[in-house]
Order: structure tokens, then C-alpha cells, then sequence
């Protein structure tokens, strides 16, 4: 392995001290464990959830290999519509590390959405994934917002067979714009994504957050975030 201080010229390299050297190591682990920070990474074939440990670890104590079973990798169901008869007008399935609990350590995961005429999957992040969408059925506009201080918008209209990415962290929506219903399969560089949906986090918090933040970032009336407090999203998972 090459260090940074082997690309300089003699007489500057042997004017390095040890601390430089150190320093200059430093820099380069924390540059590698940046750029590759993602899920846990088996160190055998595989670690299946174990369910049942109390054990809080990153991610999920891996069940004894003996006790592994050819269930431990399947998962069935989503072939099966969702209930979209909610105030969203859609439905998560999800397929992550706690229901297919082979996908523990492995930095995948997947879901399917369903809409009705009009629903939709509000504003929200995912903290810990990229998500990469395909739509089966019907049409659905989509799109994410990039980070301050551009703020951008890349919005695009998806009917099936359209693919589209939206980036890790970055705060992003699709909704049924057609006239039936819609059905889109997401996949994921996580076992156990999670989400932000900015509603909830905003106006449902537990504890709330105080009305004078949410009117001043808001640039709402107390009425307003009262309101708004009380009837944010329900959890679509």
C-alpha cells in the first residue's frame, strides 16, 4: 500500500515527522471507513435473524447456522394487493431482516406500494438506503428535493415498466395520478430502511415539538400547527 507521502519528492518526504505520517493515516482511514460505511457485512454465509434474542446489537443477532431452516430465506405474499383504504389512499409491504430473516447483514431489502385512485406516499426520507422504484401498474408521478442550499426538484412521470432512483437521505414522494389504481415494487441498499415521513416527524413527535418552532419555521398561525398536530399521517408501514 502506497501512502500519500510516497508521491512526494525525496526531499519532502524525508521532511515528514512521524506525526505528520500519523496524521496523513488518520485521514486516509477515516476517508475509506466514509466511503464505505453501509449495513453490516456478514463475515460467514449468512447470519439469519434470530427473533427471539434480547440481545440489542447494530443490526440482528444472528441465529445458531444449525438451527437455520430453507423458510429462514423465503417470503411470501406480495402477490396480494394491499389494503389501501386508509387517509393515504396506499399500502406498504414490506420484505426486510425481521420478516425474511436471511436478509440480516446481507444490505438489501424490498417492498411493494399500492394506490388507490390518488393515493399517495408523502414527503419522507430514508435515512439509511437508496431506493430504486419500478412501476407494474397504473401511473405515478414521483420525485425528490436535494439538499439546502439548491433545494432542487427532479420530478418525472412513471408509467409501467419506468424505473426511478431516489438517492439515500434525500426527501422524495410518489402519487397515483391515473385513474385506477397503481402497484409499484422498491427496492432497497438496506435490510431495514426505515423511514422519515416528514409529517409525522414534524407535527407528530412525541413529545411535540413547541408551536413557536413550528410557527416560525413554518410561518403558521397557532390555529395552523394545532391543527396540524392532530391529524398528521398515520404510519402507512
Amino acid at each position: 500500500m502506497k501512502l500519500a507521502s510516497d508521491h512526494l519528492p525525496h526531499s519532502k518526504r524525508d521532511q515528514l515527522m512521524p506525526s505528520q505520517v500519523l496524521r496523513l493515516l488518520a485521514l486516509l482511514a477515516f476517508a475509506a471507513s466514509t466511503a464505505m460505511a453501509t449495513d453490516p457485512t456478514q463475515l460467514q454465509d449468512f447470519c439469519v435473524t434470530d427473533t427471539k434474542s434480547k440481545v440489542f446489537v447494530n443490526g440482528f443477532v444472528c441465529k445458531n447456522p444449525n438451527d437455520v431452516t430453507e423458510n429462514d430465506f423465503f417470503f411470501s405474499g406480495l402477490n396480494i394487493t394491499g389494503n389501501t383504504a386508509n387517509q393515504l389512499g396506499s399500502k406498504i409491504t414490506s420484505v426486510n431482516a425481521l420478516n425474511l430473516p436471511g436478509l440480516n447483514t446481507l444490505g438489501i431489502s424490498l417492498i411493494r406500494i399500492d394506490f388507490a385512485a390518488g393515493g399517495f406516499n408523502p414527503p419522507h426520507t430514508h435515512p439509511r438506503a437508496t431506493e430504486i422504484l419500478v412501476v407494474l401498474e397504473g401511473t405515478l408521478a414521483v420525485g425528490f428535493v436535494t439538499s439546502d442550499p439548491d433545494n432542487k426538484l427532479f420530478a418525472k412521470v412513471l408509467n409501467p415498466g419506468d424505473v426511478f432512483v431516489f438517492p439515500q437521505g434525500l426527501v422524495h414522494f410518489q402519487i397515483n395520478i391515473g385513474m385506477g389504481n397503481a402497484v409499484a415494487f422498491a427496492g432497497f441498499s438496506s435490510q431495514r430502511p426505515r423511514a422519515i415521513i416528514v409529517a409525522n416527524a414534524v407535527f407528530g413527535s412525541k413529545a411535540p415539538i413547541s408551536d413557536d418552532v413550528l410557527m416560525k419555521a413554518f410561518q403558521l398561525d397557532k390555529p395552523t400547527v394545532d391543527s396540524l398536530k392532530a391529524k398528521f399521517w398515520a404510519d402507512n408501514n
